[in-house]
Formats: structure tokens, sequence, C-alpha cells
């Protein structure tokens, strides 16, 4: 679900203070990407929020929700908006964000 490695990666990058900001500055503005998600954005819409949460995913090692993300950006791409299951993707996003916090938290800094 997490991929260790690139967030080990991302704090030897940028150092402990400066990831622990990236941290903060990724979860609030996922978390308002999401809150739209969840009440619910226009289909043309969708293909730049799923982009967006992809891209950030993927910076911060979200492997799973990252790989979500794409397949309903690509889906909105090629208009198959019947096909995005965003409760899935909001799901994805809350399990991964709950392992990554608890696990985290319990992690030496590099």
């Amino acid at each position: 679900m997490i991929e260790w490695s690139r967030i080990e990666e991302l704090r030897e990058e940028i150092g402990e203070e400066d990831f622990e900001e990236v941290v903060e500055i990724f979860l609030e503005e996922v978390e308002d990407v999401i809150a739209l998600l969840r009440e619910g954005v226009p289909d043309d819409q969708l293909e730049s929020h799923l982009h967006f949460l992809k891209g950030s995913a993927l910076n911060l090692g979200f492997k799973s929700f990252s790989g979500l993300c794409q397949t309903g950006e690509t889906a909105a791409a090629q208009g198959y908006y019947g096909e995005i299951d965003l409760s899935d993707v909001v799901s994805s996003y809350e399990l991964s964000k709950t392992e990554f916090l608890s696990t985290l938290a319990n992690r030496p800094a590099a």
C-alpha cells in the first residue's frame, strides 16, 4: 500500500524538517480534493482532480492510492465516468493515510 523506500528517499533528499512540512502540505491539499470528491464534482473535473491526487500520492509513496487515481484518470480522459468508483478512491486514501501516519510515528527518522 505504501512504498516506504520512496518515503525514505524523500526524507534523505530534503531533510527531516522539510519532510515534515511536505507531509503536512500533502495531507492538507489531498484532503481538500478528497472533500470535493465526496461532495461530488462535475464529470469534466474528475480527470484533473484524479491527476492531481495521483501525482501527490506518487510523491509520498501512496502506491495503491495512486494506482486507483491513475485508473480513474484514464477512464475520465476517455469519458467513462460511470466506471470510476470514487468511494474506492476515497477509501484507499483513508487506509493509506492511516497506515502511513501510524507507521511513520513508529519509524526512526533517517
